[in-house]
């Protein structure tokens, strides 16, 4: 049984909307991914990687800052705990990383898109820049909502 009375309705209010950038962000970061992994070696799915990046891209974003709000909401008290400290660099990595994706590769797959060869397989070191990227991002979307798991199961 949840004992209410002890919770106070920011903490839930944080928590909440920290899962929710959660679900959003990592839910979007999953499926570019994949789509991604796939469009290596194939040029249907590097087409459909170009057209879903489109989505993803403001989804990921969206996810991003939910989490940040509610980081600021939900640590609001804990400021010198070890967890919300990592939580922060895990933020600025992922703001970078996006900036990244969002503002050089996501210009480069546009331009290719426009010039009607998205159908080609990228050239090797972008492949090789984004498949950087997109593990540098799997790291911090995963690894923030394990250490999220941890402080939350030792309060």
């Amino acid at each position: 049984m949840i004992n209410l009375s002890n919770i106070l309705i920011l903490d839930i209010v944080g928590l909440f909307i920290l899962l929710a950038g959660f679900i959003i962000g990592l839910g979007a970061v999953t499926v570019i991914d994949i789509h991604g992994f796939l469009g290596r070696k194939s040029s249907y799915w590097t087409v459909a990687t170009t057209r879903t990046h489109k989505v993803t891209k403001p989804l990921i974003w969206c996810g991003i800052f939910l989490v940040i709000i509610g980081g600021l909401i939900f640590y609001r008290n804990d400021t010198v705990s070890v967890i919300p400290f990592i939580h922060l660099g895990c933020s600025i990595l992922l703001i970078l990383n996006g900036l990244f994706l969002s503002f050089r590769v996501s210009p480069f797959l546009l331009q290719r898109e426009k010039d009607s060869r998205d159908g080609e397989l990228l050239p090797t070191s972008w492949q090789t820049k984004i498949i950087f990227s997109l593990i540098l991002s799997d790291i911090l979307w995963w690894g923030s909502l394990l250490l999220l798991v941890i402080y939350v199961l030792q309060k």
